[in-house]
C-alpha cells in the first residue's frame, strides 16, 4: 500500500491548533468543534469512505479468479417418448454432478489484476485524503464567512445608528436655520443607502450560516475567532516541494498510473496458455424406471457413479483479434493515466503557488487596510471638528463616515481571506487532513480496517449489514436570520 512520509511532522503542525473535539460535542462554537462535527457527520466524507470500501472489494474480486472453484449440478429428466428400436429405456433420470477446478497457471493475468486492484485501493485512500482536505477547507471558509458577515452586519448597523443620529441633528439645525434643506436631503439619502446595505449584509449573513449548516450539520452559535495557523511555508518553493511530496491528488494520480500499467500486463495474459487441475464426480439414478428387453427389471442396476481427475491446458490459437485489441486498449488507458499524472502535477504546482501568493497578498492587504482604517478614523474626527467651526459641510462628514465603514469592511474581509488562503495552502501541501489534526488514533476513521476485512473474506455467503445513511440530516435545523449575538 502507498504510504506517506513525515506523518509525525504533519501532525505536529496542526496538533496544537486544531485538535478536534469529540464528535459528540453539543456545540460547534469554535473551529475545533466545527471541524470535528464535519468529520463525524458530513455526507461528502461518508460517501468518500463508502466509495473507498467499494474499491477495497476489487482486490478479493480479482483474487477469486486464481482460487479453486466448485460447482454442483442436479437435473431430473422425464423421457416422454422412447424409440421401439432401443433395447434399454427408462422413464426418468436423476443426475447429480460435482466439479472442482483449480487454476494452476493463467499467464500472470490474475497476479497483475490483483496488483492493479491494490494500486486502485492506494488511489482510493488518496482520494479519501483529498475529500477530507476539501471538506475541511470548506468548513474553514464557511466558519470564517459567518464571522466576516456578522462583523459586516455590526458595522452596517452601527452606521445606520450613526446616520440616524446625524439626520436628527441635521434636521434640528435646519429648524433653527443653521443648515439648508440640501443638508437634510443628503443625510436622508445616506441613511436610506445604509439601511439598504444593512439588509444586503443580513442576507449575506443568512447565506453564510446556511452554508455552515450544510458543511457542519448544525447552526453556528457564537463563533469564536480561529487560532493562528502554524506550519505555513516561507517561500513558494518550500510549499511546492511539500505538495509534491504529500498532496493527495498527486498521490492518487500516481497510483492510478501504476494500476494502468498492471492492467496492460493483465491484458497480455489472454494470449498465453492456461493450465487447470480439475476433478469431476457424477451420480445417475433412473429411479427404478430403467428396463432392458428380455432381462428382469430387478436384475438391472438403476444407479451408478463415476469420477475423473486430470490436468487441462488451454492454448489460445486464434481469438479473432480480441487479445490484441484488449492489450491496445489497456495501453491506451495507461498512456492516458500517465498524462493525467502530469496534468495533476501541473495543477498541484499551480494551485500551491497561487495559494501561497493569495495568502501572502492577503496578509499584506491586512497591513495596508489597517493603516487605511486608522487614517479614516482620524480623518472623520478631524472633519467633525472642522465642521464645528464651519470649515466642513455635512456632506464631508457623511463621506468621511462612509470611507471609514468601507475601510473597516475591507479589513475584516482581508482577515477572512488571509486565513482561508492560509488553510487552502496547507491543504495544497497535504497538511490539512484528518490525521494532521492531532486526534487520538481511535477517533479517526481507519481506511485499512475494511480492506483487511475484505481481503480476509473467502466465503461466498458473507454479507455486510444493509446500508444506511450515516450523515446527519439538517431538515430539522431552523431557517437562519440576520440577527447577531450580542458582544
Amino acid at each position: 500500500m502507498a504510504s506517506r512520509g513525515s506523518v509525525v511532522r504533519g501532525r505536529a503542525l496542526l496538533a496544537g491548533v486544531m485538535a478536534l473535539a469529540l464528535p459528540g460535542t453539543a456545540l460547534a462554537d469554535d473551529l475545533r468543534g466545527a471541524l470535528a462535527a464535519a468529520y463525524a457527520t458530513n455526507p461528502t466524507l461518508e460517501a468518500a469512505r463508502a466509495t473507498l470500501r467499494a474499491t477495497d472489494e476489487g482486490v478479493p474480486i480479482a483474487r477469486a479468479d486464481g482460487l479453486p472453484s466448485a460447482n454442483g449440478t442436479a437435473s431430473e429428466t422425464e423421457y416422454v417418448h422412447e424409440s421401439p428400436l432401443l433395447t434399454a429405456a427408462g422413464a426418468r433420470l436423476l443426475t447429480v454432478t460435482g466439479t472442482l477446478s483449480v487454476p494452476l497457471y493463467s499467464g500472470g493475468g490474475v497476479r497483475n489484476a490483483i496488483g492493479a486492484a491494490e494500486r486502485r485501493v492506494d488511489a482510493g485512500r488518496a482520494d479519501l485524503r483529498g475529500s477530507e482536505s476539501a471538506v475541511f477547507t470548506q468548513v474553514v471558509a464557511s466558519y470564517l464567512d459567518v464571522i466576516l458577515n456578522e462583523a459586516v452586519v455590526r458595522l452596517n448597523r452601527a452606521q445606520v445608528r450613526t446616520l440616524t443620529t446625524n439626520l436628527q441633528a441635521t434636521s434640528d439645525r435646519f429648524q433653527i436655520g443653521e443648515l439648508t434643506r440640501t443638508d437634510v436631503a443628503q443625510s436622508q439619502s445616506r441613511l436610506a443607502l445604509a439601511q439598504g446595505n444593512l439588509k444586503s449584509a443580513e442576507s449575506n449573513l443568512i447565506q453564510a450560516r446556511e452554508s455552515y449548516i450544510r458543511q457542519v450539520g448544525k447552526a453556528p452559535e457564537a463563533l469564536e475567532p480561529p487560532p493562528p495557523l502554524p506550519g505555513l511555508p516561507s517561500s513558494a518553493e518550500e510549499a511546492v516541494q511539500a505538495a509534491l511530496d504529500h498532496n493527495p491528488d498527486l498521490a492518487g494520480a500516481a497510483a492510478r498510473a501504476k494500476a494502468a500499467r498492471l492492467d496492460s500486463k493483465a491484458a497480455g495474459a489472454s494470449r498465453l496458455p492456461r493450465v487447470t487441475l480439475f476433478a469431476d464426480g457424477n451420480y445417475s439414478n433412473y429411479l427404478n424406471t430403467l428396463s432392458v428387453i428380455g432381462v428382469p427389471s430387478g436384475a438391472i442396476p438403476q444407479s451408478g457413479t463415476a469420477a475423473d481427475v486430470g490436468v487441462r491446458a488451454t492454448i489460445p490459437l486464434f481469438q479473432g483479434g480480441r487479445p490484441a485489441a484488449q492489450i491496445s486498449q489497456a495501453e491506451a488507458r495507461e498512456s492516458a493515466a500517465l498524462e493525467n499524472q502530469i496534468a495533476t502535477e501541473r495543477a498541484v504546482i499551480a494551485q500551491t503557488r497561487a495559494a501561497f501568493s493569495s495568502w501572502r497578498a492577503a496578509n499584506e492587504i491586512i497591513a495596508s487596510t489597517q493603516a487605511a482604517v486608522d487614517a479614516a478614523a482620524l480623518s472623520l474626527e478631524g472633519v467633525r471638528a472642522e465642521n464645528g467651526v464651519g470649515n466642513r459641510t455635512i456632506l464631508d462628514i457623511l463621506n468621511a463616515e462612509q470611507e471609514l465603514v468601507n475601510a473597516q469592511v475591507q479589513l475584516v474581509t482581508a482577515r477572512r481571506n488571509a486565513y482561508v488562503a492560509g488553510f487552502s495552502l496547507l491543504a495544497a501541501m497535504g497538511r490539512a487532513e484528518a490525521r494532521d489534526l492531532g486526534l487520538d488514533s481511535g477517533m479517526l476513521y481507519d481506511p485499512t480496517a475494511h480492506y483487511h476485512q475484505a481481503k480476509a473474506q473467502w466465503w461466498d455467503w458473507s454479507a455486510d449489514p444493509t446500508p444506511k445513511a450515516r450523515a446527519k440530516r439538517t431538515v430539522d435545523t431552523p431557517a437562519q436570520d440576520g440577527s447577531i449575538p450580542a458582544k
